[in-house]
């Protein structure tokens, strides 16, 4: 015996290619007037409370907010409580680590803790969270983008991939889930059995 185990050098392993991984984003400005998504930049958007915590988030309004809240709600109750200052909505600042990025311009996107998932680094969440975030994306349609997916990956962002005619309808269904006692979010676990 060696006196290392087994976990420290899968451990040391995986921490070498998280780091060997994760290459340096380069911000860029973004002088569209529309974000990546091919929604319009706004200069103004409300702020909304994610529903059963204390953080207030700046979003677009209607359709784009019931979606986002939605899936703040499920990784605050399913992953990990989300405490004030942890999630990053709507933004006027167009400097960039990646064109997705973008859609914070036009409220059409947040990203929870992106100090702790930041840009160009993934394995960042356990396998039943994975299963969280994979869960929700497709419970919505896939009008929702998870940056984990994207090929410069950004684990805590989320933003709306649909134009607004799809959206219509995947907002709908989340306020009617919202509506009915034990349906929303929060009310099941997602996660594996």
């Amino acid at each position: 015996m060696t006196g290392v185990s087994r976990r420290a050098v899968l451990a040391g392993g995986a921490g070498a290619v998280l780091w060997v991984g994760a290459g340096r984003a380069e911000a860029a400005r973004w002088t569209g007037r529309r974000s990546a998504n091919g929604w319009p930049v706004l200069d103004e958007v409300p702020v909304h409370r994610i529903e059963g915590s204390d953080v207030d988030v700046p979003l677009r309004g209607g359709d784009v907010a019931a979606v986002l809240l939605h899936v703040a709600r499920r990784f605050h109750y399913e992953i990990d409580a989300l405490r004030a200052g942890e999630v990053v909505g709507h933004t006027r600042d167009r400097e960039v680590a990646a064109p997705y990025e973008s859609n914070h311009l036009s409220g059409t996107a947040i990203a929870i803790r992106p100090r702790a998932y930041p840009v160009g680094v993934a394995g960042g969440l356990f396998p039943h969270e994975l299963a969280v975030v994979h869960a929700v994306v497709a419970e919505l349609d896939h009008a929702v983008a998870w940056g984990g997916d994207e090929g410069t990956p950004k684990e805590g962002h989320f933003h709306i991939a649909v134009p607004p005619n799809r959206l219509a309808a995947v907002a709908a269904r989340v306020r009617a889930w919202d509506a009915a006692p034990g349906r929303g979010a929060g009310a099941v676990f997602a996660g594996p059995g």
